[in-house]
Protein backbone atom coordinates (compact mmCIF):
# COMPACT_ATOMS: atom_id res chain seq x y z
CA UNK A 1 0.00 0.00 0.00
CA UNK A 2 2.13 2.86 -1.26
CA UNK A 3 -0.43 5.39 -2.40
CA UNK A 4 -1.77 8.04 -0.07
CA UNK A 5 -5.41 8.72 0.65
CA UNK A 6 -6.61 11.44 -1.67
CA UNK A 7 -8.03 14.53 0.01
CA UNK A 8 -11.80 14.59 0.25
CA UNK A 9 -12.21 10.80 0.09
CA UNK A 10 -13.61 9.33 3.31
CA UNK A 11 -11.06 7.12 5.03
CA UNK A 12 -13.33 4.09 5.24
CA UNK A 13 -14.19 4.05 1.53
CA UNK A 14 -10.51 4.53 0.63
CA UNK A 15 -9.52 1.55 2.81
CA UNK A 16 -12.36 -0.54 1.35
CA UNK A 17 -11.11 0.27 -2.15
CA UNK A 18 -7.57 -0.78 -1.20
CA UNK A 19 -8.88 -4.12 0.11
CA UNK A 20 -11.03 -4.74 -2.99
CA UNK A 21 -8.06 -3.99 -5.27
CA UNK A 22 -5.80 -6.36 -3.31
CA UNK A 23 -8.47 -9.09 -3.50
CA UNK A 24 -8.70 -8.65 -7.29
CA UNK A 25 -4.90 -8.98 -7.55
CA UNK A 26 -5.13 -12.23 -5.53
CA UNK A 27 -2.99 -11.01 -2.63
CA UNK A 28 -5.22 -12.75 -0.08
CA UNK A 29 -5.43 -16.18 -1.78
CA UNK A 30 -2.26 -17.85 -0.44
CA UNK A 31 -2.18 -16.53 3.13
CA UNK A 32 -1.00 -18.99 5.82
CA UNK A 33 -3.96 -20.47 7.66
CA UNK A 34 -6.43 -19.61 4.90
CA UNK A 35 -9.48 -21.85 5.08
CA UNK A 36 -8.49 -23.24 8.48
CA UNK A 37 -10.50 -22.72 11.67
CA UNK A 38 -9.25 -20.33 14.31
CA UNK A 39 -7.09 -22.01 16.96
CA UNK A 40 -9.03 -23.58 19.85
CA UNK A 41 -9.12 -21.56 23.03
CA UNK A 42 -8.93 -18.26 21.21
CA UNK A 43 -10.09 -15.63 23.62
CA UNK A 44 -12.44 -13.09 22.05
CA UNK A 45 -11.67 -10.30 24.54
CA UNK A 46 -9.21 -7.63 23.40
CA UNK A 47 -5.67 -7.90 24.71
CA UNK A 48 -3.04 -5.58 23.31
CA UNK A 49 -0.30 -8.04 24.26
CA UNK A 50 -1.91 -11.02 22.49
CA UNK A 51 0.97 -11.46 20.07
CA UNK A 52 3.55 -11.48 22.88
CA UNK A 53 1.57 -14.09 24.79
CA UNK A 54 1.24 -16.28 21.68
CA UNK A 55 4.97 -15.97 20.94
CA UNK A 56 5.85 -16.93 24.53
CA UNK A 57 3.47 -19.91 24.38
CA UNK A 58 5.03 -21.08 21.09
CA UNK A 59 8.54 -20.71 22.53
CA UNK A 60 7.59 -22.41 25.81
CA UNK A 61 8.50 -19.33 27.87
CA UNK A 62 6.88 -17.91 30.96
CA UNK A 63 7.58 -14.87 33.03
CA UNK A 64 6.67 -14.72 36.69
CA UNK A 65 6.94 -11.74 39.00
CA UNK A 66 10.26 -11.94 40.92
CA UNK A 67 8.63 -12.99 44.19
CA UNK A 68 6.67 -15.82 42.58
CA UNK A 69 9.77 -16.95 40.67
CA UNK A 70 11.70 -17.06 43.96
CA UNK A 71 8.92 -19.02 45.65
CA UNK A 72 9.15 -21.60 42.87
CA UNK A 73 12.95 -21.63 43.08
CA UNK A 74 12.78 -22.08 46.87
CA UNK A 75 10.37 -25.03 46.54
CA UNK A 76 12.63 -26.62 43.92
CA UNK A 77 15.70 -25.99 46.11
CA UNK A 78 14.06 -27.66 49.10
CA UNK A 79 13.16 -30.70 47.00
CA UNK A 80 16.72 -30.78 45.63
CA UNK A 81 18.13 -30.54 49.16
CA UNK A 82 16.06 -33.52 50.30
CA UNK A 83 17.25 -35.47 47.25
CA UNK A 84 20.90 -34.40 47.65
CA UNK A 85 23.49 -37.19 47.83
CA UNK A 86 25.12 -35.75 50.96
CA UNK A 87 24.20 -33.59 53.92
CA UNK A 88 26.90 -31.08 52.94
CA UNK A 89 25.30 -30.57 49.51
CA UNK A 90 21.82 -30.31 51.08
CA UNK A 91 23.08 -27.61 53.45
CA UNK A 92 24.72 -25.71 50.57
CA UNK A 93 21.52 -25.77 48.47
CA UNK A 94 19.42 -24.43 51.37
CA UNK A 95 22.03 -21.83 52.35
CA UNK A 96 22.21 -20.52 48.77
CA UNK A 97 18.45 -20.14 48.43
CA UNK A 98 18.26 -18.53 51.88
CA UNK A 99 20.59 -15.75 50.66
CA UNK A 100 18.15 -14.98 47.84
CA UNK A 101 15.15 -15.10 50.18
CA UNK A 102 16.80 -12.71 52.66
CA UNK A 103 17.74 -10.32 49.85
CA UNK A 104 14.16 -10.21 48.64
CA UNK A 105 12.81 -9.82 52.18
CA UNK A 106 14.91 -6.71 52.76
CA UNK A 107 14.70 -5.25 49.23
CA UNK A 108 11.26 -6.27 47.99
CA UNK A 109 10.65 -5.85 44.25
CA UNK A 110 7.32 -4.73 42.81
CA UNK A 111 4.65 -7.39 42.69
CA UNK A 112 3.03 -9.68 45.23
CA UNK A 113 4.75 -10.08 48.60
CA UNK A 114 7.15 -12.99 48.99
CA UNK A 115 5.30 -14.37 52.02
CA UNK A 116 8.05 -16.71 53.12
CA UNK A 117 11.09 -16.75 55.39
CA UNK A 118 14.46 -18.43 55.02
CA UNK A 119 14.58 -22.15 55.67
CA UNK A 120 16.09 -23.45 58.90
CA UNK A 121 19.23 -25.19 57.61
CA UNK A 122 19.50 -27.39 60.70
CA UNK A 123 15.87 -28.48 60.36
CA UNK A 124 16.37 -29.33 56.67
CA UNK A 125 19.56 -31.27 57.52
CA UNK A 126 17.71 -33.16 60.28
CA UNK A 127 14.87 -33.96 57.87
CA UNK A 128 17.42 -35.04 55.24
CA UNK A 129 19.02 -37.47 57.74
CA UNK A 130 15.61 -38.87 58.75
CA UNK A 131 14.62 -39.44 55.13
CA UNK A 132 17.91 -41.24 54.47
CA UNK A 133 17.43 -43.44 57.53
CA UNK A 134 13.86 -44.25 56.50
CA UNK A 135 14.95 -45.07 52.94
CA UNK A 136 17.80 -47.26 54.23
CA UNK A 137 15.43 -49.11 56.58
CA UNK A 138 12.92 -49.65 53.77
CA UNK A 139 15.66 -51.08 51.54
CA UNK A 140 16.84 -53.40 54.30
CA UNK A 141 13.27 -54.60 54.99
CA UNK A 142 12.50 -55.29 51.33
CA UNK A 143 15.97 -56.48 50.42
CA UNK A 144 16.15 -54.08 47.47
CA UNK A 145 18.56 -51.36 46.60
CA UNK A 146 18.14 -48.59 44.08
CA UNK A 147 21.91 -48.36 43.57
CA UNK A 148 22.21 -44.85 44.98
CA UNK A 149 24.59 -44.14 47.84
CA UNK A 150 22.85 -43.68 51.19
Amino acid sequence: MTERKPPGVPFESWVDKQIRDAERRGEFTQLPGAGKPLPAGTDTSYDELWWIKQKMAREGLSVLPPTLALRKEAEDALAAAYAAPSERIARKIVTDVNVKIRDMMFKPPPGPPLGMKPYDVEEVAREWRERRTTARDAERDTGTSNGSPV
